[in-house]
């Protein structure tokens, strides 16, 4: 059986995920994971749907749809706004008072990409008792497949008893995949300490994956990575914040092999996140290599010895 140990901790919420001013509302909501992830993905557009929307051509019925009546003067990603579930959750609200519903009108979604949503199902799933966690990792299923070419995504993975083991879920979109969105087989779904190993030992090629729409280069895989670890440590943080140890190109290309070795240290962790708990939780609170962050606001200088 699962620690219960780990369970209790991914029934914690952190600033993120905290479901707190809408727990009751939060437990209202469907039960059946299905229904729950259908009901999401009706509250938002994904930045990359709006966009192509713009640009696909000939368009796609739900594309032309967007492009018609979502208004011109609403935000074009709302992912540096609605950094939080609560944070959503009310945008929701302020746009249709009935709050999340199937009939939500196009002009009153929110634009927000994986990461969001998965915090928000996250949340949600947490308010009903049930231990959740957000992953970071490369998968190819949600547009026109290429081989060997992936992309980041994020998801959620929550604990079910009947299995002993945690389901992988999306909730962003509705896909014509031949697997159960609901139930993401391991295949279909790559963790990001995988594929940095796979790489730092010539196994794989970054090139095959892509970060927004770049190539990827070592050093978004290595964010990935700590994007990765501190989902496990139930702090979310969003794709606009960096490792202050290497928030640029220029800081990743100097670092050195030692460093580097650290962050294989940490991806050898992550290939079994239960097994290694224990030395993962000790990392974060202990080694401020791993754990400290950079953001819009925050440099390097902000972290000073006190």
């Amino acid at each position: 059986m699962m620690k219960s140990e780990i369970l209790n901790f991914y029934l914690k919420t952190s600033m993120y995920t905290n479901y707190l001013p809408y727990k009751d509302y939060y437990r209202s909501l469907p039960d059946d994971i299905y229904e729950l992830a259908n009901l999401l993905h009706h509250q938002v557009i994904h930045r990359k749907e709006l966009l192509r929307a713009y640009l696909d051509v000939p368009y796609e019925k739900e594309l032309a749809q967007i492009k018609e009546n979502y208004p011109w003067y609403r935000n074009r990603c709302d992912d540096d706004i609605l950094l939080t579930a609560p944070a959503i959750t009310a945008e929701l609200f302020r746009q249709d008072d009935r709050g999340f519903t199937l009939g939500r009108e196009v002009k009153d979604r929110v634009v927000i990409t994986c990461r969001y949503v998965s915090i928000l199902l996250a949340s949600i799933l947490k308010a009903k008792g049930i231990p959740a966690r957000v992953r970071s990792g490369y998968a190819n299923y949600f547009l026109i497949k290429r081989e060997n070419v992936y992309f980041d995504y994020w998801i959620v993975q929550y604990y079910n008893p009947t299995v002993n083991d945690w389901v992988s879920v999306d909730a962003d979109g509705e896909y014509d995949v031949h697997f159960d969105i609901c139930d993401i087989p391991h295949a279909e779904f790559k963790w990001v300490a995988e594929v940095w190993l796979d790489v730092r030992n010539g196994k794989d090629c970054c090139e095959n994956y892509i970060h927004g729409l770049s190539l990827n280069k070592r050093s978004n895989l290595a964010y990935s990575l700590m994007f990765d670890f501190h989902n496990l440590m139930n702090d979310e943080i969003s794709y606009l914040f960096f490792p202050t140890e290497f928030d640029s190109e220029h800081e990743f290309s100097s670092m050195r092999e030692e460093d580097l070795a650290k962050l294989d240290y940490l991806a050898h962790l992550m290939l079994d996140p239960d097994k290694n708990f224990d030395e993962l939780r000790y990392l974060f609170r202990n080694d401020k290599w791993y754990r400290l962050i950079n953001t819009p606001l925050l440099t390097d200088n902000d972290h000073l010895e006190k």
